[in-house]
């Protein structure tokens, strides 16, 4: 056991508590224990995480399904009581706040007021949900982001339960749910269904991954920071190829890191690909549980565990006797055994933003403006936007609110100090802090066009800014507080002032946005921004004070300051003392105790929500975000016995790659879909759509949204790109909800066609929901992504493969024919 990683432990610890010879097996215990040699091999092994944590919009469904379950439950004539989760659920809401109000001391109210009143009803059921289920905390809006919440509040490291001590571990329907990995607590993203399934005690199929032993050395320079850090491992790990891997990070540069730097790095594993990014509980872990104030016995309970356990690690023992080169092969570090090794030494990591399309796509600070005019250049691409050379130089000269404004390819319109990413880490808050206020004092002032928000993931970073004075200085240049949420990194980033809007569209300009996010990818941040760069907060307000990425910071002034000289970007930056300094005298337990100990009593708002008491939910037929789904209607307690499919018609012919994007609704709600038809009909505005995921609760809007992608490719449609297919029978073109619900009044059932790797992509538990809601009994393909598969399986649909080497073009199948399929 001394040579696993310690993210292995965790696995193994599990298995051999839940070992009951049914869900668990001693087999799979052997497994893991021999991780070494069964790793490279793919097996799986079951997994039972100790709690589960969810966001608004993938939570509304969980606590449908719930509700759902305890009405079918009532109708067969049992007890009720019994559908709660086994396990403690932790639900925040964080994905409803938009940027609507900005640059205003009112900004907070003014969006929070509108955030209520566009999901009254979906919070209005969450509240109901928190005290109908046993083990259901439900943290109300305006409290700050699921992931930084967690982290400062929610993650245990330690379960005390009747007298049981076990790790904390956790699956989170949010991809970012990696953040916990930097407290040493396996944490990590996964689809609806299988949240629901470990809510009520199922254990998780996963493959026992590889882990990949990351080395840091070394210590940042003078104003470097922790998000040049991240950007700098994640474009190293994407390119070492981590996809369905653990990272585990350790070495001497451990010490350096601080917890916050650390979650920083966890966080974005979604955006290098790897499952986990984790950094075991060591001495900095238990220093962050006393700062944010976890009590002192708590604290030492979990640190004598964990070295009872092999646990804990400690980076300096042995260093203060021993020459160091004899240190290395001391430590127990070096026993451990990894998959595949990566190092780097901290003093490497230079400034940089990474953009403009992708996480990945790093830029270092003095290469930017040569990268920028490359990327103008470049044919269109992730590097490329093709602009001509002659339009290259092309100034829009617009008036904003009676003032002369230009804008230019290049020109920043949205500056956002945003995300879990960054907003849970001190160090670059105050940074940004001391950035604005160098500024304010040197007489520059960020354009007014350009629209500027700062959204802190908990509302300690407001207690800190004000602590330090420098929320001052941030309002003056515009950054003042909108909300306590995930706002632009999701694309919650609010419209752009119409004068700019037209601006950017009439002239074509490529305009800019800097956001201190995780994704960058198109048309996520906002429509017309289409060149997004991330960047650390402290640069996200250099960014707004020069108004535009194409700049050379090195020797370009970045302003005009009041006595009329040039200010360079080296006037305006702190240095790593003076940030630590802000730190050291700003970030107080107190401030971590006060906002956690008020967070579960809500706000005024979330306080008036009245909601019925009743154990049972009464559904409002006339709800177009809350409806009662249809899963268990006809359900009996003798179940149906084994049947085939007989005579099914094909629903949709596909080729290769269909991913969950392609089958499950997300984003907007196109004007002329089903979905639209269906709100228009039930007296919903077109301004009121809102987006298939705040939506998610309403299973009549999510069927008609399933394949309703615009760019689907559907064979039967012979080179047709849309959201259409052929019903056989009649040869007609319909939408295929449409179609689907024709075969289905007229008692067919349907099948679907498919490539390779079908149901690749994120995994949303709606496409393997809407699928089943429009009739589809079986999925015939090349291949699939594995969780997908099980989903479907979940549902009720077959998935089959075809045979090695053949698909349905070998077999010479069009999807006119008719499909029986018989089940043993």
């Amino acid at each position: 056991i001394d040579k696993l990683p310690y993210s292995i432990r965790i696995l193994l610890e599990s298995a051999i508590r839940n070992c009951d010879n049914f869900q668990v097996k001693k087999e799979d215990v052997e497994k893991i224990i021999d991780w070494e040699n069964t790793a490279p091999k793919q097996v799986e092994i079951p997994f039972k995480p100790a709690r589960v944590l969810l966001q608004d919009f993938t939570g509304v469904p969980a606590v449908v399904d719930l509700a759902c379950m305890r009405d079918a439950m009532h109708k067969l004539g049992s007890d009720t009581s019994k559908i709660n989760p086994l396990v403690p659920v932790d639900l925040v809401i964080d994905h409803s706040v938009q940027v609507d109000v900005t640059r205003s001391e009112n900004a907070v109210q003014a969006n929070m007021e509108l955030e209520f009143q566009r999901n009254k009803e979906r919070f209005s059921f969450l509240k109901w949900g928190s005290s109908a289920f046993r083990n259901m905390l439900v943290v109300p809006p305006g409290s700050g982001i699921v992931h930084q919440v967690n982290l400062e509040y929610l993650g245990r490291l330690v379960f005390n339960t009747d007298g049981i001590l076990y790790p904390d571990s956790v699956v989170g329907t949010d991809s970012h749910t990696t953040m916990i990995d930097g407290l040493g607590v396996a944490g990590w993203g996964v689809g609806g269904i299988e949240a629901e399934a470990a809510m009520l005690g199922q254990p998780m199929s996963m493959v026992l991954p590889g882990v990949v032993g990351f080395q840091l050395s070394g210590k940042l320079r003078n104003g470097v920071t922790a998000t040049d850090l991240v950007l700098t491992v994640t474009q190293m790990l994407r390119k070492h190829g981590v996809v369905g891997k653990f990272v585990e990070f350790y070495g001497d540069g451990m010490g350096e890191l601080s917890l916050a730097d650390r979650a920083t790095i966890a966080n974005m594993s979604p955006e290098y690909g790897a499952t986990m990014g984790f950094f075991p509980v060591d001495h900095v872990t238990l220093q962050y549980l006393k700062l944010t104030g976890r009590s002192d016995e708590t604290v030492a309970m979990i640190e004598s565990y964990l070295r009872a356990n092999n646990m804990f690690v400690d980076y300096d023992e042995a260093r203060t006797f021993l020459p160091l080169q004899f240190f290395l092969f001391k430590t127990p570090q070096q026993k451990r055994v990894y998959s595949s090794y990566l190092e780097l030494n901290l003093a490497e990591v230079e400034p940089c933003i990474s953009g403009p399309k992708r996480p990945h796509d790093r830029v270092p600070l003095r290469e930017m403006k040569a990268d920028w005019n490359s990327c103008l250049n470049n044919k269109v691409g992730f590097k490329g936007f093709a602009v001509p050379k002659e339009a290259q130089g092309k100034v829009a000269k617009f008036s904003f609110h009676g003032q002369p404004a230009e804008l230019k390819h290049g020109s920043v319109v949205i500056a956002a100090i945003t995300s879990c990413t960054n907003t849970s880490n001190p160090s670059v808050m105050l940074g940004a802090g001391l950035v604005a206020k160098k500024a304010c004092e040197l007489g520059l002032q960020v354009k007014p066009w350009i629209k500027t928000s700062l959204a802190p993931g908990s509302g300690v970073v407001t207690k800190y800014l004000l602590q330090s004075g420098l929320q001052e200085y941030l309002n003056k240049q515009g950054f003042h507080i909108v909300g306590y949420g995930c706002t632009t990194c999701i694309g919650n980033s609010g419209d752009l002032d119409e004068s700019v809007a037209s601006a950017i569209s009439e002239n074509d300009i490529i305009a800019a946005a800097v956001l201190s996010g995780n994704r960058n990818f198109e048309g996520r941040v906002h429509a017309l921004t289409r060149a997004n760069y991330l960047a650390s907060p402290p640069l996200v307000v250099a960014y707004a004070l020069a108004g535009t990425v194409d700049i050379d910071f090195d020797k370009e002034p970045i302003g005009t300051g009041k006595d009329g000289k040039s200010v360079y970007f080296n006037d305006i930056w702190p240095s790593t003392e003076e940030v630590a300094e802000a730190v050291q005298s700003s970030v107080l337990p107190n401030m971590f105790k006060s906002t956690y100990e008020a967070i579960t009593k809500g706000n005024p708002m979330w306080n008036q929500l009245s909601v019925p008491s009743s154990t049972m939910y009464s559904w409002d037929p006339k709800s177009t975000y809350i409806h009662e789904p249809p899963y268990f209607k006809n359900m009996t307690m003798e179940p149906p016995g084994a049947h085939g499919v007989t005579d099914a018609y094909c629903l949709l012919n596909f080729g290769d790659s269909i991913t969950t994007d392609h089958i499950s609704p997300a984003g907007s709600i196109h004007k002329d879909s089903p979905a639209a038809k269906f709100l228009l009909d039930h007296g919903v505005e077109r301004k009121d759509f809102n987006s298939y995921g705040s939506r998610r609760g309403n299973d009549e809007v999510m069927a008609r949204g399933t394949f309703a992608n615009i760019r689907l490719v559907n064979k039967l449609l012979n080179g047709e790109v849309g959201p259409k297919t052929i019903h056989v029978p009649t040869g007609e073109k319909l939408y295929v909800f449409d179609a689907a619900m024709r075969y289905k009044d007229a008692g067919h059932d349907t099948i679907v066609l498919a490539g390779a790797e079908y149901g690749s992509g994120s995994s949303r538990d709606w496409a393997a929901k809407g699928p089943m809601l429009l009739g589809v009994k079986a999925v015939i393909a090349k291949s699939f992504e594995r969780i997908h598969r099980s989903n479907l399986v979940g549902m009720g649909i077959i998935p089959l493969c075809f045979k090695s080497g053949e698909d349905a073009d070998t077999l010479g199948l069009t999807g006119h024919e008719r499909y029986t399929i018989d089940l043993p």
